[in-house]
């Protein structure tokens, strides 16, 4: 009689067959991301035109004469005033030139009320106290060239028994609206103000509403052989 095969638990199986990892496919290693492109523009801002590039109040701004993304203004000028803004991606420079410690000057055309004496001229030198806190010294003198600069988009107010004379005024600081309450505090309010330069660059073949593109090596090398105060 023959024995029928155990099929229990205990009956033997065949081994599994080994099993074979299917390999995954490599991935390719990564690239570092693309360096970015650092811009510098000069900006010659127009009268009544913010110095931001988001539309505030039905205003002018930045953007409507800047079609460069990403970038962005080295300080501020205000809303009624003209003249040179730098714009950059560059932030360490951003930091760097806005830092108290950089005292990079600033050289603005400033139309005033009347013609400031010499004592008037001598406060401005020495500072005047705004706010409570005297001004930095700063070179000022007189500016007759001013009187033959293209008029302003929006004419200033004209009186004839009132006479204006230009000013040049060097600074280091940049409190809020400076030159206005600078030359006011002397008894001149301004009527009219432009910003010539910012350290080493300067507003020098820009028309109003232009832009001009400098390249890293031209910004480094104007920084580094502009003297630090005025």
């Amino acid at each position: 009689m023959k024995k029928r095969p155990h099929t229990g638990s205990n009956a033997k199986r065949p081994p599994p067959k080994p099993h074979f990892a299917k390999p995954r496919p490599k991935k390719p290693p990564e690239r570092p991301p693309a360096p970015v492109r650092l811009r510098y523009l000069l900006f010659h801002k127009p009268y009544e035109v913010l110095c931001q590039f988001t539309p505030e109040g039905g205003k002018a701004c930045l953007k409507d004469f800047v079609n460069v993304p990403g970038i962005y203004p080295c300080g501020r000028l205000d809303w009624d005033s003209e003249g040179l803004v730098l714009l950059t991606n560059d932030g360490p420079l951003i930091e760097s030139l806005l830092a108290p410690r950089s005292k990079l000057a600033k050289v603005y055309w400033a139309q005033v009320e009347g013609v400031p004496d010499e004592k008037a001229l001598a406060a401005l030198r020495n500072g005047v106290v705004i706010e409570g806190k005297a001004t930095l010294p700063a070179r000022v003198e007189r500016f007759p060239k001013g009187d033959s600069l293209p008029p302003r988009s929006v004419p200033i107010r004209f009186r004839k028994n009132a006479p204006t004379s230009w000013l040049k005024l060097s600074i280091v600081e940049g409190r809020n609206r400076q030159v206005r309450k600078m030359t006011a505090a002397v008894g001149h309010p301004t009527l009219r103000l432009i910003r010539h330069s910012i350290g080493p660059f300067t507003l020098d073949g820009l028309e109003p509403g232009k832009w001009r593109e400098l390249d890293a090596h031209e910004v480094r090398l104007k920084l580094s052989t502009f003297p630090a105060r005025p």
